[in-house]
């Protein structure tokens, strides 16, 4: 069976025309498609110019015997059937036809047809399967090809994909950082506003939240409980913000029974207006919580030994130390040597020894993100400068937050603040060799401070 065609076509060759005759009324009848050559020459004349499956030769002629033809058939078209007839005389050409010509099959003269047949059926069964299998390895070597290139496709792809994914990662990332700088810069903001109030302290919420927070760093309650501790110290007091001026100032152990009652009901308040937030959940319970004692004498419900939580007891030791030393306890203002051994005095009572302990290794820590600054006035700014520390007004209100960068305007606006209402502002700037890197910036406070003109 030929590549082009269906039908086999066998070739005949021999120098006397007689035998060819005989052989092409012998294979006629199995549908070969038949071709006659008087010569080997005339034979490989025949196989370059049309497709022939099995060649069958005579091993006697003139000029180019069979061994000499099949030699060369094998050289040029070497998936081609090669049948030699011989005569009984022929027996050592024919070795030598077998080993040059590397001939498939030798049937010896006179023939028998059925033999021959037989002979030609397996070599076009042989051309066949060589032909499947070349086919198949094209096929194969096609799929392979075809393959790799999907896999090659499919891996850029994947890369590429990949790539989106991080990047996409990274931008959520970056929105989740800012979001949350965000919410803690409104939790500032939002502590600010009751010192705002006669009677308030500029800074005070701030005082406790920090000292609060190393207490729980001091008791290895994790970063999670920190964060959550430090924006409790912020948000402590938040529920007294309905008091009267009068009663804000007023220091609780000169408070008559009414007001008593009313300064009892500020945890709850203060959690009453956390719990919307579901980011203050367990800031909520630490507000509400930060009166209980270990003894079951505090409010507002009681809790007594291992109920009032570290976190808790982080929160109310740094408050207590706070209130003494404001004069919020007691109208006497405490030392600080006072104030401690006030707050060791509670071990056992209002606090675990382990709270105690903590604290006072928290009071000789430095404070949190302690910067490398130099503080310069506000017609020194300059665009790109990066803000070391918090900027308040002498309230203690937030006008920008730490890690903000300078720009044009902001710079101007500065300048227009500080010398229209006449306030000194505290301007601290990060130090150039302090950055690792460019300067974040960070998102002013939600009241930008330096357009009004309230703040005294």
């Amino acid at each position: 069976m030929t590549e082009e065609t269906a039908q086999p076509a066998v070739l005949f060759v021999d120098d006397e025309p007689s035998i060819l005759s005989a052989l092409r009324r012998l294979v006629r009848p199995q549908g070969y498609r038949v071709l006659l050559a008087s010569g080997g020459a005339a034979g490989l004349d025949i196989l370059a110019s049309e497709p022939v499956d099995v060649v069958v030769s005579d091993m006697r002629m003139p000029e180019m015997d069979g061994a000499m033809f099949l030699e060369q058939v094998r050289e040029r078209w070497p998936s081609v059937g090669r049948i030699l007839l011989t005569g009984y005389a022929d027996i050592q050409a024919t070795v030598a036809a077998v080993n040059r010509g590397q001939i498939q099959r030798h049937i010896a003269k006179p023939w028998d047809d059925r033999e021959l047949l037989m002979a030609i059926d397996d070599a076009l069964a042989r051309r066949r399967l060589e032909l499947e299998n070349r086919a198949l390895l094209q096929l194969t070597k096609t799929q392979n090809a075809e393959l790799q290139s999907l896999n090659a496709d499919l891996s850029q792809r994947v890369r590429a994909r990949t790539q989106e994914i991080e990047q996409v990662n990274a931008m959520l990332e970056k929105s989740f950082e800012q979001v949350k700088e965000n919410f803690l810069l409104s939790i500032q903001v939002f502590s600010g506003l009751l010192e705002l109030r006669e009677g308030g302290l500029a800074g005070y919420s701030r005082q406790v939240a920090d000292l609060a927070r190393r207490t729980a760093r001091r008791l290895g309650l994790g970063p999670r409980v920190e964060e959550d501790v430090h924006s409790a110290g912020l948000l402590h007091e938040i529920g007294k913000i309905g008091f009267p001026d009068a009663l804000l100032r007023k220091p609780v152990s000169t408070m008559n029974a009414e007001e008593i009652a009313r300064y009892r009901r500020h945890t709850l308040n203060g959690e009453a207006a956390l719990l919307p937030l579901g980011q203050l959940q367990h800031v909520a319970r630490l507000v509400r919580s930060q009166h209980e004692r270990i003894d079951g004498k505090g409010f507002p419900d009681g809790l007594s030994g291992n109920a009032v939580g570290l976190a808790s007891q982080a929160l109310s030791v740094a408050s207590d130390y706070c209130a003494a030393l404001s004069g919020r306890m007691a109208e006497q203002h405490f030392s600080p040597a006072q104030a401690l051994q006030l707050i060791r005095g509670g071990a056992g009572t209002r606090y675990e020894p382990e709270i105690v302990e903590a604290f006072e290794l928290a009071l000789t820590d430095e404070p949190e993100d302690k910067p490398r600054d130099r503080q310069i006035s506000p017609q020194d700014v300059e665009p790109g400068m990066v803000l070391a520390r918090d900027l308040l007004t002498p309230k203690g209100t937030l006008l920008l937050a730490a890690g903000h960068v300078f720009d044009a305007r902001l710079v101007r606006q500065i300048r227009e603040f500080a010398g229209r209402e006449g306030v000194r502002l505290g301007l601290y700037i990060r130090l150039p060799d302090e950055d690792s890197g460019p300067a974040r910036a960070r998102p002013a406070a939600p009241s930008t401070a330096p357009q009004g003109a309230s703040h005294g």
